[in-house]
């Protein structure tokens, strides 16, 4: 046997270069690994005796050679094929172990110039692997360091069988598929090009899905143009297994989160926040967040904003939750929180939403047999100095209380409402088909404190039936987006009840 190894990833090819040897096989090599392994100890061979052809180009041209090529192609089980080499001074190759230039490290290092980056785009090494994992049934192609001792253990026992091969060969075109969409990536320019790769590394495998018969996993978008950061930067730090669910409502809260820069504490379920407050104290912030719903909070997901503090610790401890997410906890409150097992405590840095649009940022969403793709949600700045539309103006407070409102509606599911004082969620209405439907529910939550409360709502009113119905329950100012063809009937009755409304001029759907 006669195997290529030319490896940037250099850990634990050493040792196995070693075991190939004791089992007889011959190794050629290039450049960097060549000397590596010569220095190692290991009897290697130049990859120019193989082809008879010295490395040009600085490097760029040493594998791209029908001497390699041709060796590592040819069927077996076909005889013009091994006349052919015969008859071009060609002998078969029988593995190859590449692994490529570290195009991803150099990129998102920093300030990296076009020239760098061009140069470190592998060529010869995506060659070998395609070339070897096309003929897999008579190749070995190796592209993870976490395969040597495996496959050493197997050479040792004899050959390695054909679903081995072809399980190295998926592996082998996954591994250049992603080297190539990261290169994509870079030199991409375009919000929405015509042809686009998503790349996914798996973190690990979960429990199962949303329910026990689902099986699930999670994976971490590989994206040149983005840092690594929500949930791929998530610390489990206590409890059992973190589950899918779990990781739908963390995501929920760190979108909600986001929005906020005062102490803020969310408590999700479902992926709706079910309360939601901010206060100076991230304690009362709490207290006040469970008052929006306390029968729905239980074994909810509390999230914060801020260090969990050992005041905020004991006062989540008097209720049962499944998890907390926080950027950070204090030595305290985390010993009093450790005390319950079954309380799942992570840690996750918060990530900030700017005011503006990130193009290399994309919102995905799977549907039948498509991707729908979109960039971020945001806020623009018009829209939190909002237009006043009727004859009252809105006052400091409820001007305050209307921009929490607005803050908060933009992460409940449509058709989204929310009713505020106070800086505190009273009631929200989610996921209802009708709007008016979506007030009748906030306002049967929110129950007698909706006097002298604030409304928002994620989209525009149809009707003046939603906003009277709140009117007529307490509400003393609302903030919508405007944009119905029936503005000013809703207008006029505000004005006949002699409340404030004020328009953004843009609408936050989530569906």
């Amino acid at each position: 046997m006669r195997t290529i190894i030319s490896v940037s990833n250099k850990s634990g090819v050493a040792d196995f270069a070693h075991g190939l040897q004791e089992l007889g096989i011959e190794v050629f090599s290039t450049g960097g690994t060549k000397k590596s392994l010569e220095i190692a100890g290991a009897k290697v061979r130049s990859i120019s005796e193989l082809t008879g052809f010295p490395e040009i180009l600085d490097g760029r041209v040493k594998t791209l050679h029908p001497a390699v090529h041709g060796g590592i192609l040819a069927r077996r089980d076909l005889p013009q094929h091994l006349a052919e080499l015969a008859q071009n001074h060609i002998e078969t190759i029988d593995m190859v172990v590449v692994n490529l230039y570290p195009f991803v490290e150099t990129v998102t290092r920093g300030d990296v110039s076009l020239d760098k980056a061009l140069e470190n785009i592998d060529i010869g090494g995506p060659t070998m692997i395609r070339s070897a994992a096309k003929n897999f049934p008579s190749v070995l192609v190796i592209v993870d360091p976490e395969d040597y001792d495996l496959i050493l253990s197997q050479l040792r026992q004899g050959d390695i069988a054909l679903k081995e091969r072809k399980r190295l060969a998926q592996k082998a075109f996954q591994h250049v598929a992603i080297y190539d969409t990261a290169i994509a990536q870079y030199l991409n320019e375009e919000s929405f090009p015509e042809e686009m790769t998503i790349a996914l590394k798996k973190s690990h495998s979960l429990r199962y899905g949303e329910n026990p018969h689902q099986q699930a996993a999670l994976y971490i978008e590989q994206n040149v143009k983005q840092a690594q950061n929500g949930l791929t930067s998530l610390k489990h730090l206590n409890g059992p297994e973190i589950s899918f669910n779990n990781l739908l409502d963390f995501d929920a809260a760190l979108n909600m989160l986001g929005n906020f820069t005062a102490p803020t504490v969310a408590i999700m379920k479902h992926t709706n926040s079910c309360g939601l407050a901010s206060h100076d104290s991230l304690a009362e912030a709490y207290r006040r967040a469970l008052t929006g719903d306390p029968l729905a909070s239980f074994g909810g997901v509390v999230a914060s904003n801020q260090t969990i503090d050992l005041a905020t610790a004991e006062e989540i401890n008097k209720t049962h939750y499944d998890a907390i997410i926080a950027p950070k906890y204090e030595k305290e409150a985390l010993e009093l929180l450790k005390r319950k097992k079954s309380l799942r405590l992570v840690e996750v840095p918060l990530p900030r939403h700017s005011e503006h649009g990130e193009e290399s940022h994309l919102d995905f969403r799977h549907v039948k047999g498509c991707f729908l793709a979109q960039t971020l949600d945001f806020f623009t700045e018009s829209e939190l100095a909002p237009r006043t539309v009727t004859n009252r103006q809105p006052t400091q407070a409820e001007l305050s209380n209307l921009l929490f409102a607005w803050k908060t509606v933009k992460g409940i599911k449509s058709n989204a409402i929310v009713i505020v004082k106070d800086k505190t969620l009273l009631g929200m209405g989610a996921g209802q088909p009708s709007r008016v439907v979506s007030v009748e529910l906030a306002l049967k939550r929110a129950g007698d404190e909706a006097k002298d409360s604030v409304l928002a709502s994620d989209a525009f009113f149809p009707f003046t039936d939603g906003p009277e119905l709140a009117i007529k329950n307490g509400v003393t100012a609302i903030i919508q987006p405007g944009g119905s063809v029936r503005d000013k009937e809703v207008i006029d009755m505000a004005n006949q009840y002699n409340i404030a409304m004020v328009f953004t001029g843009v609408r936050h759907f989530r569906h």
